[in-house]
């Protein structure tokens, strides 16, 4: 069984969903509403449908996409346009939607890159594309969740590891790919535990224009935050060396 086929068909992580607030959610949803009224708009990964919810309580014409089957049937009860797809090619022809996003669906999917260039293909041109993730690169941070960001040598290994790709970037560009991690099996799960992909936002930015996107910001902030103190921490590029990935950008038209 690869793992995308584990999300199939388990309760347990649609319930875990289920748990999230939709508040949590706000960043995200406003990042990803178009700008003309009534616009199209697409939520790979939607889970159990509460960014969708949001965005068709605006007045949006919003759909949402899962591999997860017991989500999408959460989904679907409360009226909402949720479909089962099959992780890799989503299901709509190109230039579909005003705006695309996946919100923490990137570390979790087998083929990362490839996923990316599914997001800006069904985007119009012109389009918002939306990618959160986690930045299992960061450096700097404080109460760290997860294996990967915790600790000071992790934290060296991790700055390291961002000049090594950026200078891959620059010198090799068709070498570079993310990094894999085994997922931690462990009870209670806890949050990105199934996480197999290294996201981070020097490399989202950096295939997202590679699939003909222009970035219009990358910031270390998934969440609604005050102003002042979000303004700071995304102030400088120390914002790849933070918390998470957060990069909107646009198709080229």
């Amino acid at each position: 069984m690869s793992h995308q086929e584990t999300y199939l068909r388990n309760e347990a992580y649609a319930e875990y969903l289920a748990g999230w607030d939709a508040t949590f959610y706000s960043k995200y949803a406003g990042a990803l509403r178009p700008a003309n009224p009534g616009g199209r708009v697409l939520d790979v990964g939607c889970g159990v449908g509460q960014v969708v919810q949001i965005l068709k309580q605006a007045g949006y014409d919003v759909c949402g996409v899962d591999v997860s089957e017991p989500s999408i049937q959460r989904a679907k009860a409360a009226g909402l346009n949720c479909s089962v797809y099959d992780g890799r090619h989503l299901p709509y022809p190109n230039a579909s939607f005003d705006s695309v996003g996946a919100f923490n669906v990137l570390e979790h999917v087998e083929e990362p890159e490839a996923f990316l260039v599914e997001l800006v293909r069904v985007a119009k041109l012109g389009g918002k594309v939306v990618v959160s993730s986690p930045n299992f690169l960061r450096a700097i941070g404080w109460k760290d969740y997860h294996p990967h960001m915790r600790g000071l040598r992790n934290k060296w290994r991790n700055f390291r590891r961002l000049l090594a790709k950026r200078s891959q970037m620059r010198r090799e560009p068709d070498k570079v790919r993310f990094d894999r991690m085994q997922p931690i099996i462990k009870e209670p799960f806890t949050a990105d535990d199934d996480a197999i992909v290294v996201t981070n936002s020097l490399e989202i930015a950096f295939f997202l224009e590679r699939a003909g996107c222009v970035i219009d910001r990358v910031e270390c902030t998934d969440r609604q935050v005050n102003p002042a103190i979000d303004f700071v921490l995304n102030l400088t590029p120390l914002r790849y060396l933070m918390f998470n990935a957060f990069v909107v950008a646009h198709r080229k038209a």
